[in-house]
């Protein structure tokens, strides 16, 4: 007997009992569709994680203010430190020197006026090598230079969001919008940028942004004489290999500057981006052995099947060995029907993954990301299931004796 017939004898096996089959392959279709919804959650949430550690910049370094208790009255404010200002980021560049440059940055919430339309938006002072730092550039126009900054000149540069907010698809450049009650004339419109979420330590929408001179923004949007002069200073390091060090002689200048009054944070993206790694690999192998534990039950759940099946036919394999049939062709008539539920558990399983991923997409609002290295690794690990847990039954049933299995009733 060839291996044509025995494989045409085994899908016969599995037509005659399609509901036991549909039955036996549902462990092996909801362990790859498992293992693949992890595996995107996971590839998802890694890609997701880079691209906010992206947006802030791989060879910077992020400092930010830490609120006080109550700007007006200045309570948790120490007589000792005025709080992150200008002079500071100026000191940083000049006495550290493996800083390339420190940018200031000063935020505020205003409502943005053109015409009848308005929205709320970040207004945030800064430099004009913040673009540069940040490899973040304008789209349309340009953004401001250092003689805006030197005058404070009423200029402004947009984020995406807020240009099509108040101007849809107009060309914004050389209009003037209102910034709360003051006029500023729009140079540019940045490009669009995904939102870094909540808790990165930037902007959590860049793109909701109004980017202005920092002198305008310490000029014209005042604060109460306890409050810091600035939010943030992105420290962009000429080395990224230095940057821990660098970090270090930051903290140490900031401290002395600030009379050892902790009230600034340091944030460095590269060690973050470790971090995150670290825990998403952990995330990975606990839900990859979760799935692997639903693929490991449906092979269990194949080799009991198969091992009953064995016992049905006994009777139909004595005959066939009786009319010639080898061992070896009872062996793969067995193993073809394992393997055959295995695949087609995989196939479906890939189906169900995508759908799965969809669906946590949709409802969960997480980040997935199908990849085709996770498709081929839950295939494979579905046929290799099929078989190892065929492979006893087959051999099981190609040991039988003929003579034996003819007088089985």
């Amino acid at each position: 007997m060839n291996i044509r017939e025995s494989v045409e004898i085994g899908l016969e096996g599995i037509r005659s009992h399609k509901l036991r089959s549909i039955l036996t392959a549902l462990g092996i279709i909801f362990g790859v569709a498992a293992v693949i919804a992890m595996l995107s959650i996971g590839e998802g949430a890694k890609q997701e994680a880079l691209e906010q550690i992206q947006l802030m910049g791989m060879n910077n370094i992020l400092i930010n203010d830490i609120p006080i208790e109550d700007e007006e009255s200045g309570a948790g404010r120490s007589n000792l430190s005025r709080g992150l200002l200008l002079e500071d980021a100026a000191a940083l560049q000049t006495i550290n020197p493996l800083v390339a440059m420190a940018i200031p940055e000063r935020s505020v919430k205003e409502q943005i006026y053109f015409g009848q339309e308005s929205v709320e938006a970040t207004v945030v002072g800064t430099l004009p090598d913040y673009e540069r730092v940040m490899a973040f550039t304008p789209r349309l126009g340009a953004f401001f230079n250092y003689q805006d900054v030197t005058e404070a000149r009423r200029v402004c540069v947009l984020g995406a969001e807020v240009r099509y907010a108040l101007f849809l698809f107009q060309d914004p450049v050389g209009e003037r919008i209102k910034i709360g009650s003051q006029w500023y004339t729009v140079l540019g419109v940045m490009e669009e940028k995904p939102s870094a979420g909540a808790g990165s330590g930037i902007s959590d929408n860049l793109n909701n942004n109004i980017y202005i001179p920092i002198t305008a923004a310490v000029k014209r949007f005042p604060r109460s004489v306890f409050a810091s002069e600035i939010d943030r200073i992105i420290i962009q390091v000429k080395d990224s290999g230095r940057i821990e060090e660098a970090a270090a002689i930051v903290r140490n200048s900031l401290s002395r500057r600030h009379n050892q009054v902790s009230d600034f944070t340091i944030t460095i993206p590269e060690a973050l981006l470790r971090q995150k790694q670290q825990t998403q690999r952990i995330f990975n192998i606990v839900m990859g052995a979760i799935a692997g534990i639903s693929l490991l039950v449906g092979g269990i759940g194949i080799m009991n099947i198969m091992l009953a099946s064995v016992m049905e036919r006994t009777r139909e394999i004595g005959v066939r060995r009786a009319v010639g049939a080898r061992q070896r062709d009872i062996l793969g008539q067995f193993l073809v029907e394992a393997m055959v539920l295995s695949f087609a558990g995989g196939l479906l399983g890939v189906l169900l993954g995508f759908i799965l991923t969809k669906v946590i997409a949709l409802y969960a609002g997480w980040r997935t990301l199908v990849s085709l290295s996770a498709i081929i690794l839950a295939f494979t690990v579905s046929a290799a299931v099929g078989i190892v847990f065929g492979i006893y039954p087959a051999r099981q049933a190609a040991r039988l004796d003929p003579i034996v299995s003819l007088r089985y009733e």
